[in-house]
């Protein structure tokens, strides 16, 4: 047996699709001193009995793109290595039996090719020219995507493997990895039961392995086993090249094998598995045939499939594989320790992921960030509630059973809730306040007039949503009376220390070096330019900063700006999250309602925008935030958290005779849509810079100050930028914008809507997102341009913007 080297750069755990594809790309951008290890054989977790379906569209451009460059890869593999990989771009099938559906694949086909995707609408009969063994009786319309294929897994993962080892990788099987050695919070070493790698990263792609091993190290990888089943038929004269097929509506997918097919599918009543730990021992191992359970599968097979009632069964192959709470997988350092990387949580499509994975998780242990934003897969998107494994296999399972079902705008999950709650959960309750749930928070979406019989819960569907018109209500208030928001859910962090200006500074676009009680509205960059974080800070003491960011963004923003802080520099981060509620009070009658509330002068004199006071109300010391995300005069009032009914129940008393009333989230997102303000994650991430996204008003340029990403921020105001975010309008009321909708100028395809929605003030819809030009973008080109909105493969005309569509001019409310 080949001798353990004594130390090396990285060492990746795990052999099955992912660990490979890692150790592959890492070794040809040089990391020749690379080691995989690998317990048993390559594979033999959970990758050899994966069906091995390789589809690419996903809701993100990012991740579609990276399953893109895994088909690409896949493409050339075995030429490179010599290895067969089983490999086929035969194209994949997905169909709609229903209108909702259809209206889904549609979108699906409109984001495609805002992506780049070429997705072919197909009538009913087309499709089964495609796809001959299936009946359509049923069938309302299909897509097709060419460049979709299937891959024999084990093949794949072999040829990745013998990539990894000509390109200078190590990998050794048989050699299981017992302890990690960490010294002050620095990973020193990888102990196996053959010896010790000094190394200086670890890089777990361990499958469903890895939530347990992670957590020795205090890392957390919400993930769970569950059992998945597919079939395998003896042959039947099934054409090698036929294309996989999603039936989404019975829940099945199917891929040519042998002559044979493979059967598979997502039951709504998924079996959890090894809820004690996985058995010591297991590898190569499958569970027990559970044919009482797949019957359901089965049936709904049989009614799209007729053959496969004469057909003999080769094998009913179930499998444990790992599942995550959103049905992402995990990829990225660990917010908890340094130098310890995650690739895991695949969602029984980990071979569709595999390739780019693999090459986006090398480059982020090599550089230190990905390649590009990969916010829906960052290890930081989770938080506390994701630490209690009861929880997370809840919410897994319910993750799971929905696989096929529609995924409706809007929709929320069910399954582990109430788990956070703001002290006025049970008021806003019983006042009508139908709640979503973001990182385990319970926050009111919108309230339903209860007295006019309305009921506090959402009904699904791609039209206007049943609560458009409670929403409207809402939005009304916010623009001539005022609201309340309770936006508890923040996340809320104290930078302190002697050192805390100047960290801070070098953190931040913008400039925090301004007196105590400043407020600044700020981003945070990376070298690039790219926006990592958008939040506020208030300057609270000379040696203090209270900083606010969303709810979502609590693990990600912790981890940014407490690695960012520069070595050497006195400041200590602090989540103080828990300790403080939030009351957003916001409106044109906002500041009315507070005179009646504090005997603290909150005129504009004493207390202008931009600004941070301390006031009493109610006894209460409520730090006091003048701020606005909703474009209307606005307080955020900070307090602790004993004190959030008794200032609830003052400020509604007070309140009552100039109108001011309850409102929820999807209120927010309608009034920042009309005033043009960016939303992290969808409009503005580390793909977007300040210049492109026109915030370069908030980058301290002017200032000699040097900050994270000043040169390349320098740079682009210099020499110009190739995408410019723009606002957009269609022509028609009636329209129904949610993202992804691509943007067409002078009938050329320039870019997709990040985000979209109704503003009842201008009465339409609005939508926010890119106009792209490789050869330069600016104002005049994007204000220059005709415009049209491809909906649901529809072309829509539309006006474009590159201002606000609302000023506190406009008074009359619309739709």
């Amino acid at each position: 047996m080949k001798e353990l080297p004594s130390t090396a750069k990285i060492v990746v755990i795990g052999g099955g699709i992912i660990g490979c594809s890692t150790a592959y790309h890492l070794a040809k951008l040089g990391f020749t001193d690379t080691v995989l290890l690998e317990r048993k054989k390559l594979t033999s977790g959970t990758t050899f009995h994966a069906a091995g379906l390789v589809g690419q569209l996903r809701t993100s451009a990012n991740i579609t793109q990276l399953l893109g460059y895994s088909v690409n890869l896949y493409k050339t593999l075995e030429a490179e290595t010599g290895l067969g990989t089983g490999w086929k771009m035969n194209g994949g099938l997905r169909l709609a039996c229903n209108q909702e559906r259809w209206t889904e694949v549609k979108r699906q086909a409109t984001t495609a090719q805002s992506f780049g995707l070429d997705m072919q609408l197909l009538t009913p009969k087309e499709a089964q020219e495609l796809w001959p063994l299936m009946t359509i009786d049923d069938l309302v319309g299909a897509a097709f995507l060419p460049t979709d294929g299937q891959a024999n897994p084990s093949d794949i993962t072999q040829a990745l493997a013998k990539g990894a080892r000509m390109a200078g990788a190590s990998i050794f099987e048989d050699t299981e990895v017992l302890d990690l050695e960490i010294d002050k919070g620095r990973i020193r070493a990888v102990i196996t039961e053959r010896g010790r790698i000094e190394c200086e990263k670890v890089v777990v792609c361990a499958g469903q392995w890895t939530r347990s091993f992670a957590a020795r190290y205090g890392v957390n990888v919400p993930l769970v086993s569950v059992e998945h089943q597919y079939m395998v038929t003896e042959a039947f004269g099934v054409p090698s090249n036929l294309p996989t097929l999603r039936d989404p509506d019975r829940l099945t997918y199917y891929k040519e094998e042998v002559g044979g097919l493979v059967m598979g599918g997502y039951e709504p009543n998924p079996i959890p598995w090894a809820m004690d730990g996985i058995p010591k021992d297991f590898h190569y191992t499958l569970l027990s045939s559970n044919f009482d359970h797949f019957e359901q599968i089965m049936e709904l097979s049989l009614g799209r499939v007729p053959a496969l009632e004469t057909a003999g069964i080769k094998q009913l192959i179930n499998g444990p594989e790992s599942f995550t709470p959103d049905g992402n997988f995990i990829l990225g350092e660990a917010p908890e320790l340094k130098n310890f990387f995650v690739g895991a949580g695949f969602n029984a499509f980990g071979i569709a992921s595999g390739g780019g994975a693999g090459m986006a998780l090398a480059e982020w242990v090599a550089k230190g960030e990905p390649p590009y934003d990969l916010w829906p897969v960052d290890i930081r998107r989770f938080g506390r509630p994701h630490f209690d494994t009861d929880w997370v296999r809840t919410r897994t399972l319910e993750a799971y059973g929905k696989h096929y079902t529609l995924a409706f705008p809007h929709e929320e999950h069910s399954s582990g809730r109430p788990c956070r709650k703001s002290p006025l959960y049970d008021r806003l309750k019983a006042q009508g306040a139908c709640f979503g749930e973001k990182l385990g928070w319970e926050r009111p979406n919108w309230f339903a007039d209860l007295a006019a019989g309305e009921e506090p819960k959402d009904v699904y569907t791609y039209e206007r949503q049943n609560w458009f018109h409670a929403v409207g209500r809402e939005h009304r208030a916010v623009r001539e009376a005022a609201v309340i928001f309770d936006q508890t859910s923040f996340a809320k962090f104290v930078l302190k220390g002697r050192d805390a200006q100047e960290a801070l500074s070098w953190i931040a676009a913008n400039d925090v070096a301004k007196p105590v009680g400043s407020l600044v509205y700020t981003q945070m960059l990376n070298d690039k330019g790219g926006i990592e974080c958008d939040l506020t800070v208030a300057r609270v003491a000379e040696n203090e900063y209270y900083i606010v960011t969303g709810t979502g963004f609590a693990t990600h923003d912790f981890d940014w700006i407490a690695r960012n802080i520069p070595e050497g520099l006195h400041a200590e981060l602090v989540d103080v999250t828990s300790g403080w509620s939030v009351l957003s009070l916001m409106g044109p009658k906002a500041r009315t309602i507070l005179e009646k509330v504090t005997r603290s002068d909150v005129s504009n004199a004493a207390f202008p925008f931009g600004t941070v006071r301390t006031i009493g109300i109610a006894g209460c010391p409520v730090r006091a935030l003048r701020v606005t995300y909703v474009g209307e005069l606005g307080y955020e009032l900070h307090l602790p958290v004993e004190y959030a009914t008794t200032v609830y129940e003052a400020l509604m008393a007070a309140g009552r005779e100039d109108g001011l009333v309850n409102a929820g989230y999807r209120a927010i997102e309608s009034c920042r849509l009309e005033k043009f303000y960016r939303a992290w994650g969808s409009d503005i991430g580390p793909d977007h810079t300040p210049v492109e996204a026109g915030l370069g008003w908030a980058v301290k340029l002017k200032k000699g100050t040097p900050f994270k990403g000043r040169a390349a921020i320098e740079a682009q105001v210099k020499g110009g930028v190739k995408k410019m975010l723009a606002c957009f309008v269609p022509d028609d009321p009636d329209t129904v914008l949610l993202g992804r909708e691509t943007i067409y100028r002078d009938g050329k395809r320039v870019g997709w809507l990040t985000g979209g929605g109704f503003g009842y003030t201008v009465g339409k819809a609005i939508g926010i997102g890119y106009v792209r030009n490789p050869e330069g973008v600016t104002e005049d080109f994007v204000l220059s341009g005709t415009y049209e909105l491809d909906v649901a493969m529809t072309r829509i005309p539309c006006k474009v913007s590159l201002k606000p569509l609302y000023d506190p001019s406009m008074s009359r409310i619309k739709g």
